[in-house]
């Protein structure tokens, strides 16, 4: 509980008392019931998705409003165990859950998994949601459902491509190198990525890289604080050493330590970069934004015909707090989520990635020259090799803000290196979690 503390830096909120787990009665059904309910929500700003889901869950209930609150990631890292405490929302975007569970302040949904059905799902969909009594992920009770399976690759501008003789995504990571070198030569802005203030958001490319030149099961024993994992292996000093060869080189735009999300949007959409690295979310938003201009890619192995290669793939995270005012109703929505024909429509149009939910479950048809076609496909070739990671950033509640992204930026501004970036943050790590 220290821990949360020190992470917990949002102003006092209600002061409402330390949160006590509520489940549905035995025997009872989780709705929504038919008199007026307020869902609270703290969400994630800049993503359409689930706020396209609040939407249409109040269209088939309109005595469910929502009461939505959002800020950026970082932001709700270092907030999280603050609102939980004093605002329980009903539902919250959770950056980071370990030690969120662990001091009782996430509803343990295993009820609801048993009332719902969520224990036929595929057992992997939710394993990233487990938390066991130690903090330690992938085992234990559900503490949390996804809105879908996120993941991560490299959306490209079709038309700056063609303009350096790219004519298909690039197979081997050299063949990646030759097209931002080639993109550099031409006066093309080879990667625009958002960088700035609390947001390291190179750790998209360099987790990428990691996977290539390593396996990723060391990746996710280190984010689930597995005994004996470490980030600073010789497979990841190759990754952090190749994306240190791309700053060098000036591959990312002048200003990446400054650039924002938002930022980054607009310009891969105003035809200002060649490369974007970034999630599924956005699928849907270049197919409306670009239509037939993006491709998607992962990012490929070492050598062509590889395995070895991997994508940041999990379920979109959102938890119902221990206090909240509302568990049964947001464990319905929840559920709704993943079950609804217009809601698995909403999540793979808007949100462009798979649903959660039954294996056999309704998929909407999506054109197969879209981008959203392209990135399912690649969710596809990710379960096929198994290279499914989490986010390195949610290894702890502050990594991220506080480690992360500070030694990430001051490797863009050559005040820091690849050996000094993943041993700081071992040491970080170490220190928080009491390796």
């Amino acid at each position: 509980m220290a821990a949360l503390g020190l992470t917990a830096c949002a102003p006092p909120g209600s002061g409402t008392p330390a949160p006590t787990s509520s489940a549905p009665a035995a025997g009872a059904e989780a709705t929504c019931g038919t008199d007026d309910v307020v869902l609270s929500a703290y969400i994630e700003t800049g993503f359409p998705l689930p706020k396209a889901l609040f939407d249409e869950f109040t269209a088939q209930y309109p005595n469910v409003t929502f009461d939505v609150r959002e800020d950026q990631f970082a932001v709700l890292t270092q907030n999280a165990p603050r609102v939980l405490q004093d605002n329980p929302p009903d539902l919250m975007r959770l950056p980071q859950m370990s030690e969120l569970a662990s001091g009782g302040l996430l509803l343990d949904l295993d009820p609801y998994a048993e009332q719902f059905g969520w224990t036929e799902w595929p057992e992997s969909q939710l394993a990233q949601l487990r938390v066991d009594d130690e903090g330690r992920r992938g085992n234990g009770p559900l503490y949390a459902m996804g809105l879908n399976f996120s993941m991560t690759g490299v959306f490209y501008n079709k038309d700056l491509a063609a303009e350096i003789g790219m004519t298909e995504a690039p197979k081997t990571i050299d063949e990646l190198d030759a097209a931002l070198e080639a993109a550099k030569q031409a006066g093309i802005t080879p990667i625009a990525q958002f960088n700035g203030g609390a947001t390291g958001g190179l750790m998209f490319p360099l987790q990428a890289l990691m996977a290539s030149y390593g396996p990723t099961q060391p990746l996710n024993d280190w984010i689930f604080h597995t005994e004996g994992a470490t980030i600073d292996t010789p497979e990841n000093l190759a990754a952090a050493e190749h994306l240190q060869k791309w700053v060098e080189a000036g591959y990312f735009a002048d200003d990446v330590n400054s650039m924002d999300y938002s930022q980054m949007m607009s310009r891969f959409i105003g035809g200002d970069s060649l490369f974007i690295f970034n999630g599924d979310w956005e699928s849907g938003n270049l197919d409306t934004q670009m239509a037939g201009k993006a491709g998607f890619f992962l990012m490929p192995p070492l050598e062509e015909g590889g395995t070895q290669f991997g994508a940041m793939s999990a379920p979109l995270t959102y938890g119902i707090a221990a206090g909240a005012k509302n568990p049964d109703c947001a464990a319905f929505f929840l559920d709704w989520v993943a079950t609804d024909e217009k809601a698995r429509t909403i999540t793979v149009e808007v949100g462009g990635s798979h649903p959660m939910g039954p294996a056999d479950a309704f998929m909407p048809e999506v054109d197969a020259d879209s981008v959203t076609a392209a990135t399912l496909a690649a969710g596809t070739q990710v379960n096929e090799v198994n290279g499914a990671m989490d986010f390195l950033a949610n290894a702890t509640g502050s990594i991220y803000a506080q480690s992360w992204t500070p030694n990430i930026q001051q490797l863009v501004a050559g005040k820091q290196d690849a050996a000094g970036l993943l041993s700081a943050v071992e040491a970080d790590y170490q220190a928080e979690v009491g390796g």
